[in-house]
């Protein structure tokens, strides 16, 4: 350091510096105060005290799920868990971090004050900070709904200013602090958009515009009413057959005679059988999500019509890996997984219960009555070993972790089958839970994972549970699984 520097000029320079910033906040405030700001008077105070307790956000999330989109529903809760991050940060941090006192009521008509004066510090804007976080996570999610709720966020931050309650600077760095939670929360939880799949091995496939020559058969026990009248909107020369369960094999076999494409609606059940039929016709799928998990076509990046439809206009496609398993006379295909041991039994009993409790309870029931039934693991011989074995595992394409998210797929044509095995034990329930904590670990002393292009299990015991895009079958004997490398054609938009 150069001897000419004076350290007690420094100093004082700081607290200059500070100073000035100081008075500069109050001047802006005093002039938001005694300004006249046409039509705010009676909707700021409101919407100030509506956003108390993170009232009006959470009713904000409701409005967006209610929507009924999957990018909605994620926005939503994209936007509610940014907001309760930042409120965390802000009341166990920020608060305590600088104790400054709320501004003086002085020259704040009394009409514009809250009724209920806050009693907390001043800095940050608790409620500026909730406001941000919440459209911040909604935009990053959806860019259309973040734009809806951008401009009451921004409202209620101005009206912690225009109330009295807050100095601007304690408005900006509480904004600041709800963006950064926002962000911070897409660290740990990216967004579907951060990991698009790629648009690869691209297909050609019949552009059809309006969608004449497409046949599109929709599962009406999937809900598909309102899918199905967008579609009619969105591609009105299309054929659209309606039908029950046990009807759509049937359908989608009349369609593929002669159409120029198939297209199917309802859950991964009802696409893999649309899936099987196009396979031996050699017709391209086009996919609308219209089920509870949709896994298939969420990996893929068909989300709504709106997308497919685009596609279909278009000509736009990709190539996908099917998975097909064989025994003896016995074959089909998954798009998404396929196992045998305890979770086909727990396929079966779910679906016993789910037509009268509704099916997330009865998943939750069938996996009581199923790990508590005091069940055998399977024998099965693998690699050269028989084996005792509680789980067998086979994703149709590399399964991969999103930070904290469940396991999804970035690319659908990878060659590979994402083998999971949970080896035989005691203790199931616990073996299953280590299994799916240890989660990426290729090995541990509750499972294995390995990627593979085939998979033989010999000596199954007749009788054994095979499920298969949640379809479930026996099977007995030697059972093979294996890839079908970009066997079938799927509409999907291509990104520019």
């Amino acid at each position: 350091m150069s001897p000419d520097v004076d350290l007690t000029v420094l100093k004082p320079g700081r607290h200059v510096l500070r100073d000035r910033l100081l008075a500069l906040d109050c001047r802006v405030f005093e002039f938001a105060a005694e300004r006249d700001w046409p039509g705010a008077e009676p909707i700021l105070p409101r919407l100030s005290r509506s956003a108390n307790h993170g009232v009006l956000w959470f009713a904000a999330a409701a409005a967006i799920a209610a929507s009924r989109t999957p990018r909605a529903r994620r926005a939503a809760a994209r936007g509610i868990a940014s907001l309760s991050l930042a409120s965390l940060t802000i009341n166990t941090v920020g608060k305590r971090s600088v104790r400054r006192s709320r501004p003086v009521l002085d020259p704040v008509p009394l009409v514009r004050q809250l009724k209920r004066q806050p009693i907390t510090t001043s800095f940050p804007s608790g409620h500026s900070a909730s406001a941000a976080a919440f459209a911040a996570g909604v935009a990053l999610e959806s860019p259309a709904w973040g734009a809806a709720v951008a401009p009451v966020a921004f409202s209620v931050a101005m009206s912690r200013v225009y109330t009295g309650v807050h100095f601007p600077s304690d408005v900006l760095a509480g904004a600041a602090l709800g963006v950064g939670a926002a962000f911070a929360v897409r660290r740990l939880v990216p967004t579907r958009a951060a990991a698009v799949p790629p648009a690869r091995p691209r297909a050609e496939v019949p552009a059809l515009p309006d969608g004449e020559g497409l046949v599109v058969v929709a599962n009406t026990a999937a809900g598909t009413a309102e899918r199905v009248r967008a579609l009619h909107d969105a591609l009105p020369l299309a054929e659209v057959v309606e039908c029950e369960p046990y009807e759509v094999r049937a359908e989608l076999e009349r369609a593929a005679e002669y159409a120029r494409a198939l297209g199917v609606c309802g859950g991964d059940g009802t696409v893999n059988t649309a899936a099987e039929v196009a396979l031996r016709h050699g017709l391209p799928l086009a996919v609308v999500p219209g089920g509870t998990l949709n896994h298939f076509a969420y990996d893929l990046g068909v989300e709504d019509v709106r997308a497919m439809a685009r596609a279909v206009r278009h000509g736009e496609a990709v190539r996908v890996d099917v998975g097909r398993f064989a025994c003896g006379e016995r074959q089909g295909v998954f798009l998404n997984t396929c196992s045998l041991g305890v979770y086909p039994e727990l396929v079966r009993e779910r679906e016993r219960w789910s037509s009268r409790i509704g099916g997330w309870p009865a998943g939750v029931l069938a996996a009581l009555r199923v790990l508590r039934a005091g069940r055998h693991p399977l024998e099965a011989e693998l690699g050269g070993r028989t084996r005792p074995l509680w789980l067998v595992f086979a994703g149709n394409g590399t399964y991969h972790r999103m930070g904290l998210t469940p396991g999804r797929r970035v690319d659908l044509a990878d060659g590979r089958l994402d083998v999971r095995v949970v080896h035989g034990g005691r203790t199931p329930a616990l073996r299953l839970l280590a299994a799916a904590f240890a989660g990426p670990l290729t090995r541990s002393p509750a499972h294995a994972a390995v990627q593979v292009a085939r998979l033989r299990l010999a000596d199954v015991v007749p009788g054994t549970l095979l499920a298969h895009d949640g379809e479930v079958t026996e099977v007995a004997g030697d059972v093979t699984l294996e890839k079908l490398p970009e066997a079938l054609r799927v509409y999907r938009p291509i990104p520019d």
